[in-house]
């Protein structure tokens, strides 16, 4: 809204004046009356523009030097009468008497005299001895001021006499040194209100304030924190002994907190300097009785000093008491504050119980719970309706179901300090549009692998996506494997490389087999792959690498004496014993299965009296069909 202009000439008010629409000599022919109106184009908006921005600043530099031509003399009784403490009321409209010897100074800004402009042109070489003199005068009037409003104070709510309240005043300006201890203080940094509040906080003992400040500063508490640790310590610090707040220091020293630490601590609690001794050692025991030690208790009192004296025993206990129902013990509850100390400065009815409600309405456990806090206990310090919610249900969208998201936020609670439109989305549009994924598998890939969200796009995924392509694997592909084992994105290329060239080279296996199981490249190539290839060359057998690789050491040698056997209960012709036996038995579909494969065996295996009526590609027929089902034997 623009401020009103109480010159008539000004060249705001005449811009907004000539704003007005131009008629046009053509008229709606439905109303003759009101003209069709437009507006100036944009050459004469931008002349006119131009125009009176040239006139308005001509007239501003000869207002600006009609100000410089005011005399000194005027100048100072400008200033006294801003400064009184009465005067005349001024606004717009008021009628001033001309007389009044406050207001002829005003006469001369808007009019001055050729006396005016020689007196000043004599006296150039003055104007900074007049400047400096109008700065002490405006001390002078300040202090007077400051004086007449303590004397009113007095007069009005004390009831005292004119020459009493006059006398107190001086005696109290000059004996208690108020203006050199002010002074010190602005120079350390505290504003005028804070100074104000702590002369009313010292109840007249100004000297104890100066004392007290130079304590602070002595244990490392910066300018700018004296005046809060003041303020925020209480009324009775000024009452305290320095031989007290040294024996606090040291205590706390010998407990872990370093020296140069002591300045920080005491500035962002200043409630430690109105406890006493007994008061501290109580509230540290109650953190060392927890199994910590004293470099943990250090740590912890520098990353959340509030731990000491912003909260009461009771509250301490009650919050201790709430960690502990997780299932945790009490060194486990220590060892969680000592990590995350900022868990104490969280309220139990208003941050910790309906957080809880919530995860248990998502299907996550006790056991879930204490996992997320020992793993990521900021999530229990964070307001879950701004936080956590939509998160939540941006995971429910892309088609995570209700018991993936909770099995998602157990296995990876950092998701949840994630922030949603700057981390989450990119991952899952990225995973969409450049990896491949298909929009009904994202939700499966998302909840099978919630690492990937915290990965970074530019170093990470998009260089994992890039070496796979350039392996010959198509987009599509790639998608499909990315979402039956999204962990694929993770691995560093440094390691999927060596893999990759023993696979191809060594085992000469086909791309397709590493399509398939795309888990090849979280098993180790020394530890697993390697030996594992060695014990099949060494037998002559052949597996998937799904079959190869996804067992433990046991499975795997089980697997292996069973293909052997197999084998040489084959080559050894001992299927026929098995079939011959097998004819007494009932005549079940299985039993017909052993028996067409025991002759086909016989077939291969024993010496048969060939046909000449027989083609020979019969005969090879069937034995290339018998070889085909040993192998798949």
């Amino acid at each position: 809204m623009l401020p009103s202009v109480s010159c008539p000439h000004s060249p705001l008010l005449s811009l907004r004046r000539t704003t007005t629409t131009i008629s046009s000599s053509l008229h709606n022919p439905t109303s003759p009356q009101d003209p069709v109106l437009r507006q100036h184009n944009s050459k004469s908006t931008s002349l006119l523009l131009r125009h009176l921005s040239n006139n308005h600043e001509s007239k501003q530099q000869q207002q600006q030097e009609q100000r410089d031509l005011i005399p000194p003399e005027d100048k100072i009784k400008l200033l006294e009468m801003s400064l009184v403490t009465k005067r005349p009321p001024q606004f717009p409209g008021s009628i001033y008497d001309a007389s009044d010897s406050l207001l002829q100074p005003l006469q001369t800004i808007f009019k001055p005299n050729n006396t005016n402009l020689k007196q000043i042109d004599n006296n150039n070489d003055d104007l900074d001895d007049v400047d400096e003199e109008m700065i002490m005068k405006a001390l002078d009037i300040r202090r007077k001021v400051t004086a007449e409003i303590f004397k009113n104070a007095m007069k009005r709510t004390g009831k005292f006499g004119i020459t009493y309240s006059t006398n107190v005043t001086d005696r109290v300006i000059e004996d208690s040194n108020v203006v050199p201890l002010i002074r010190w203080l602005k120079h350390n940094g505290l504003s005028y209100p804070k100074i104000a509040k702590l002369i009313c906080m010292s109840s007249g003992n100004l000297e104890s304030i100066r004392y007290m400040a130079q304590w602070l500063k002595s244990i490392h508490v910066k300018g700018e924190f004296l005046g809060v640790a003041l303020l925020k310590s209480g009324g009775n610090v000024f009452k305290r002994n320095v031989e007290e707040l040294n024996e606090i220091v040291d205590y706390l020293e010998s407990n872990g907190v370093r020296r140069d630490w002591m300045g920080y601590v005491m500035s962002r609690c200043p409630q430690l300097l109105s406890q006493s001794i007994e008061e501290v050692k109580m509230r540290v025991q109650f953190y060392l009785h927890m199994g910590m030690n004293q470099n943990d208790f250090g740590t912890m009192v520098f990353d959340y000093p509030k731990v000491l004296g912003f909260l009461s025993l009771e509250e301490m206990n009650q919050k201790v008491s709430y960690l502990k129902e997780f299932g945790l013990s009490t060194e486990e509850v220590g060892r969680l504050l000592a990590f995350k100390p900022h868990l104490m400065g969280c309220s139990i009815e208003e941050r910790w119980k309906p957080l809880v409600k919530y995860l248990y309405y998502l299907g996550i456990s006790r056991d879930g719970m204490r996992r997320m806090l020992t793993i990521k206990p900021i999530v229990f310090c964070v307001d879950f309706e701004t936080t956590i919610v939509p998160k939540v249900k941006f995971f429910q969208d892309i088609g995570v179901r209700d018991d993936g998201i909770a099995n998602m936020l157990v296995k990876f609670p950092p998701l949840l300090t994630y922030s949603l439109y700057k981390k989450i989305r990119p991952v899952v549009i990225f995973l969409i549009t450049k990896a491949g994924v298909n929009e009904r598998d994202i939700g499966k890939c998302i909840s099978q692998g919630p690492e990937l969200l915290g990965c970074s796009i530019g170093n990470k995924l998009e260089v994992n996506v890039k070496y796979f392509l350039s392996l010959g694997i198509k987009l599509q592909q790639l998608g499909e494997m990315i979402a039956d084992f999204p962990m694929l994105l993770r691995y560093n290329i440094d390691l999927l490389r060596p893999k990759y060239r023993y696979l191809r080279r060594t085992m000469v296996r086909p791309l397709q087999d590493l399509i398939e199981f795309p888990r090849f490249f979280s098993y180790s190539l020394e530890e697993r792959i390697i030996p594992r290839h060695k014990v099949m060359v060494e037998n002559q057998i052949n597996f998937k690498l799904r079959y190869m690789l996804a067992c433990s050491d046991e499975e795997f040698s089980q697997k292996v004496a069973d293909k052997l056997e197999r084998r040489r209960r084959f080559e050894l012709g001992l299927v026929n014993e098995a079939v011959t036996e097998s004819q007494t038995d009932d005549d079940s579909p299985g039993k017909r299965e052993e028996v067409a494969y025991s002759e086909t065996a016989n077939s291969i295996f024993e010496p048969q009296a060939v046909d000449p009526s027989v083609g020979r590609t019969e005969l090879d027929r069937s034995n290339s069909n018998g070889s085909q089902s040993c192998l798949t034997q």
